[in-house]
């Protein structure tokens, strides 16, 4: 019988089919080895190769030059006597106020809600809120959640109170709703319930609202989720509850400018100070155009206005009940407060000590010291200082301890508090940086250099009129068309500089393009020097 070998089933013959089996064995394995030897070589001048990059070439990180007062900004702290280890820490609190901090940031100590699933808070490490784990399981159940069909079948066994309703749309800065009895708000919807006794089928009128503090710049608004109020008229058209609540509600959004320093102070956070401080922690807060970087940014302040988890609404598909809602917030001016129309007369002053408690700011007001300490705000890009070596210098002759801050150190809102906190005057050309005023000590100066263009009047009244309030002198200083840096992009006969106007005239783009967006600032340091020791030696008499 043929045996049938493999390639071809061809049998070899007698003696010379095993030779040549055998030299064809020694020939495979000389050339095995000669490969395996080259790999090996290659496999060592890559090894060699990527060992040389990972000792020789590590990822590069921008290195840039240091500007003057860069130590005296990293040596900035929340009080004379700060540590000096904290000082060489940039800018690391005394202990003292470091635990205290710490203890407000943990966040899963001090929770908030998002978007109503347990699954999204493990994502930031966050719980639910204060109530037991097995009671918001329970709540969270699909089941427990009301579709649009469901919303009308049925009510739970609580009874209803009657209800009140009333908003105020005449304000110019925002408007505001308030409803007591029981309110029902379902978020995903974006409707707020007032259940009532009556079972009448008369219409009840709803009332629209966007709660944000911005009511006269429509394109902004427009950006703002409208909430739908509705008086419900008959018992079958109100949802079941899934979660109640023994506090207030306040709800407000997180849209519009936020991220701009200005915009959250003066669109959001001074509101929300002057409509829910007088619950003493005792609301919860409600957010639409939810922005979860702003809460974290500002969590030190929203847990010291509310004990409660801030409820995202813009997911929620929870039925939330509440005795007493109120919707958007209360503005009355640019960075500041009216108070005397403001609840239990809060102020300005007020609100600068519930700062002082969130960020751990040890200095209420100026103190006597050696030499006053200035921090200068330096941008970059629009309205940067071209000079500013050349000022930085100028202020230190004239004997203030200059401490410099660029834009990337202000990002940590906490930590940059205690550096302004720690200085007796600051400087710098019109933006959202000069709002961190808010955190100098009463008895500080603040010094604001208005670009060219006839902004006087528009940066006095963001910046300048806030100060009185503030308990801080302001200090103005409009620079010359010499000192602007547009005299190297129009001619000196253009409309820019023989008439600003006619360019405010042809509206806010074109302002903001090339008055704010467009121009830098060349100090004259002679004529500034002037501005400085004024402001220098009336810190000295204070200090005295």
């Amino acid at each position: 019988m043929k045996r049938l070998d493999s390639f071809g089933g061809i049998k070899p013959r007698g003696a010379v089919s095993f030779a040549t089996l055998l030299l064809s064995f020694l020939l495979i394995t000389v050339t095995i080895i000669v490969l395996l030897d080259s790999n090996y070589q290659a496999l060592r001048v890559l090894h060699l190769q990527l060992s040389t990059v990972s000792t020789y070439a590590p990822f590069s990180t921008p290195i840039e030059t240091k500007y003057a007062g860069e130590e005296e900004f990293k040596m900035a702290m929340s009080s004379v006597d700060a540590k000096e280890k904290a000082e060489k820490e940039d800018l690391l609190p005394s202990n003292e106020s470091e635990i205290e901090i710490r203890k407000q940031q943990p966040l899963k100590d001090q929770s908030f809600e998002q978007h109503g699933t347990k699954e999204k808070a493990k994502e930031k490490d966050l719980l639910l809120s204060n109530e037991p784990e097995t009671k918001i399981r329970e709540q969270e159940s699909p089941k427990d959640r009301p579709s649009l069909e469901q919303a009308g079948k049925g009510l739970d066994d609580v009874s209803i109170q009657k209800n009140k309703i009333v908003c105020d749309y005449s304000q110019q800065r925002s408007d505001t709703c308030y409803a007591h009895g029981d309110i029902r708000i379902v978020g995903v919807w974006s409707i707020i319930f007032a259940a009532s006794t009556t079972t009448t089928t008369t219409s009840h009128p709803s009332y629209k609202i966007r709660p944000y503090a911005r009511k006269w710049e429509q394109n902004t608004m427009d950006s703002i989720k409208e909430l739908t109020i509705i008086p419900s008229p008959a018992n079958d058209q109100i949802p079941v509850c899934t979660s109640r609540h023994e506090v207030p509600a306040i709800v407000f959004s997180t849209g519009g400018f936020v991220g701009n320093l200005f915009h959250d102070f003066t669109d959001i956070l001074i509101p929300l100070y002057i409509t829910s401080r007088e619950y003493n922690g005792d609301v919860r807060f409600l957010v639409t155009n939810f922005n979860w970087q702003w809460i974290m940014k500002y969590q030190p302040m929203l847990l010291q206005l509310s004990k409660y988890p801030i409820i995202d609404l813009d997911g929620e598909s929870r039925v939330h009940c509440f005795p007493f809602v109120h919707v958007g917030l209360k503005s009355h001016k640019e960075l500041g407060i009216d108070s005397s129309i403001s609840p239990n007369n809060y102020s300005m002053s007020d609100f600068k000590e519930f700062l002082r408690q969130c960020f751990s700011l040890k200095r209420a007001s100026v103190d006597k010291r050696r030499k006053p300490r200035l921090l200068m705000l330096l941008r970059r890009g629009s309205r940067s200082l071209m000079n500013e070596k050349e000022v930085v210098s100028m202020a230190k002759s004239v004997g203030f301890r200059v401490v410099a801050a660029r834009p990337e150190a202000t990002g940590d809102v906490a930590r940059f508090a205690r550096v302004v906190n720690s200085c007796d005057a600051m400087m710098g050309v019109h933006g959202a940086g000069l709002t961190n005023m808010v955190f100098l000590p009463d008895g500080a100066a603040a010094v604001q250099v208005v670009p060219w263009g006839e902004l006087k009047w528009a940066c006095r009244h963001d910046f300048g009129e806030p100060t009185a309030g503030m308990g801080i002198r302001y200090v103005e200083y409009e620079i010359a068309k010499e000192e602007s840096s547009l005299i190297y992009r129009y001619p000196r006969d253009h409309a820019v500089f023989t008439d600003p106007i006619s360019i405010h005239r042809q509206g806010w783009n074109a302002l903001w393009s090339v008055f704010l967006h467009e121009q830098s600032v060349m100090l004259d340091v002679g004529r500034f020097r002037g501005v400085l020791q004024e402001v220098y030696q009336s810190l000295n008499d204070t200090m005295m």
